[in-house]
């Protein structure tokens, strides 16, 4: 009976072990994924531009969604991984799905639905131009508004994981006191002002935030002890 209870354990652990694992390649392939569609990402411009560019708006956009639930299982894993009794970690979680939830509003909107629109119509708008550009400009504030939703809903997530690594010291400390580090400039940033919508300075934070969660799951991966 206790080589039974021993076998059940073991197993169970090896599977916590796989899991998280698996999370933790889901993070860094989603934060690879994630790069690239900032280095495929073309500025926006008139509407002429954008008829131009809209296969590759297609195409870096709908990399964007692809990689929201492979980085979500990610992040689930890891608020399994930094799991207390108080269940602090999935409170990160669900501020991260807020903020994902936003970036896939944004990318269905102005990354598919706007150039497949101005690709099909640009040259059947005729009077209707001026409000097809009304039309567009209230995208591009939706897509503003939604980035502004991800930034801070993502950046409160990090906050709560970062506190949680710093006291269980499930993943290397210095990990959770470099995601305050990120939190803290964040806020200093829209203190001054700083504009995190504009195409630099949203691939900023992006690159930013990138390097933490490839770091985490790294040690994730690596990591040898079950939760």
């Amino acid at each position: 009976m206790g080589i039974y209870f021993c076998d059940i354990t073991k197993n169970r652990y090896s599977m916590k072990i796989s899991f998280q694992k698996l999370a933790g390649y889901c993070l860094i392939i989603g934060s690879i994924l994630m790069v690239l569609t900032m280095f495929l990402h073309p500025s926006g411009g008139n509407l002429e531009h954008i008829t131009k560019i809209a296969k590759v708006l297609i195409i870096s956009h709908s990399i964007a969604i692809f990689c929201i639930p492979i980085i979500a299982f990610g992040f689930y894993g890891l608020s399994e991984t930094l799991q207390t009794s108080s269940k602090s970690s999935y409170l990160g979680f669900t501020f991260v799905g807020f903020s994902l939830v936003a970036v896939m509003l944004a990318g269905s909107i102005n990354g598919l639905i706007l150039p497949m629109y101005v690709y099909k119509f640009y040259n059947k708008m005729g009077q209707n131009l001026e409000i097809v550009k009304l039309i567009i400009g209230y995208g591009s504030k939706f897509n503003k508004a939604m980035d502004f939703v991800f930034i801070n809903g993502f950046s409160i997530a990090m906050l709560v994981w970062s506190v949680v690594i710093i006291q269980t010291s499930k993943l290397p400390r210095w990990l959770g006191f470099y995601g305050f580090i990120l939190f803290t400039f964040v806020i200093i940033g829209f203190l001054l002002d700083f504009n995190f919508i504009s195409v630099w300075g949203f691939s900023i934070y992006i690159f930013g935030i990138v390097s933490w969660i490839v770091f985490v799951g790294y040690f994730m991966v690596k990591n040898k002890k079950a939760t």
